[in-house]
């Protein structure tokens, strides 16, 4: 019997709601919002899909604190706050949102299961859940989306399937996000990377779906069902999540053999490795500047 908590009943909770209704290997999804008027609404839209489909699982609406017997928790609620950033646009929530999670993790405190963190900035918040909560299995998603994206794009740009592109894009979900130009291959073989096109277009793509539809969901959604299947055990395979590397929480590729994950980091070129530090510089200076302030206004 597997019990999947869902806190967040926006754009990311209700495509994700529906993925687990038709994958079909949960038995019973918990609804949380903000709202409760919103969670009440988003299971009953479940419940008509589930009929419709004809699938098992069941959906119920539950309060958070009733989510410590789940086997997995999706957290994925935004604090209300208007973004005006241009530049650093997933940080720009930090203040806001990091108010929230704080008070999430407090209700998960010595939590067993696994956490998948969706609200951003994803990475500092991965490693702010898990240690309020002490929770040992905290996985952000936020690289594996965009590794989705750079193989697509790259793909495109070289005219080749999606399926030939084998890439990593790492450290932190947002401007300063790793391209791993230099282990990239192309059906097994080295390829070239035009670096500048591909960071162009991973920077735009999301801005796109935001003009588009006002909020990315289905791409989040897919990389949240993903990172569950691996996590759980349900699937094996490598996935780029966050996770904690030298105390700080980085999307990083992991090997999960069943549920259980390896440490995958791709070799990196000089420059590439000096990216990765300048990441882990940023998501800890965001961090530590988080916890000063929260405990300066306590």
């Amino acid at each position: 019997m597997t019990t999947i908590g869902l806190i967040g009943a926006g754009a990311v909770g209700q495509a994700l709601g529906s993925l687990l209704v038709t994958a079909r290997w949960c038995d019973t999804i918990l609804v949380a919002s903000g709202s409760g008027r919103t969670a009440a609404g988003l299971v009953t839209d479940l419940d008509d899909m589930r009929q419709v489909t004809a699938s098992p699982v069941r959906v119920r609406r539950a309060d958070p604190a009733r989510m410590r017997s789940c086997d997995a928790v999706v957290v994925c609620p935004r604090a209300v706050f208007t973004n005006t950033a241009t530049r650093d646009i997933r940080m720009a929530g930090l203040a806001a949102n990091a108010l929230l999670i704080t008070a999430l993790a407090r209700q998960f405190t010595g939590y067993q299961g696994t956490v998948a963190m969706v609200t951003n900035p994803v990475d500092v918040l991965s490693r702010l859940f898990a240690e309020v909560s002490g929770c040992h299995r905290v996985y952000g998603v936020g690289s594996n989306t965009d590794t989705a994206r750079y193989r697509l794009i790259l793909a495109r740009l070289l005219n080749v399937p999606a399926t030939a592109v084998a890439g990593h894009v790492i450290g932190e979900h947002g401007d300063h996000a790793v391209i791993c130009a230099s282990s990239t291959t192309v059906n097994g073989e080295p390829a070239p990377v035009p670096i500048q096109q591909v960071h162009a277009e991973l920077t735009a793509r999301p801005r796109r779906i935001n003009a588009g539809i006002g909020r990315t969901r289905c791409g989040p959604a897919g990389a949240t069902l993903a990172a569950l299947e691996h996590a759980l055990g349900v699937t094996d395979g490598l996935i780029e999540l966050s996770a904690p590397r030298r105390g700080c929480w980085l999307g990083i590729p992991l090997r999960f053999t069943a549920g259980r994950p390896t440490v995958c980091i791709p070799p990196l070129n000089p420059g590439e490795a000096r990216q990765l530090a300048n990441a882990e510089d940023k998501v800890r200076t965001a961090y530590l500047h988080t916890t000063i302030k929260e405990t300066t206004s306590s």
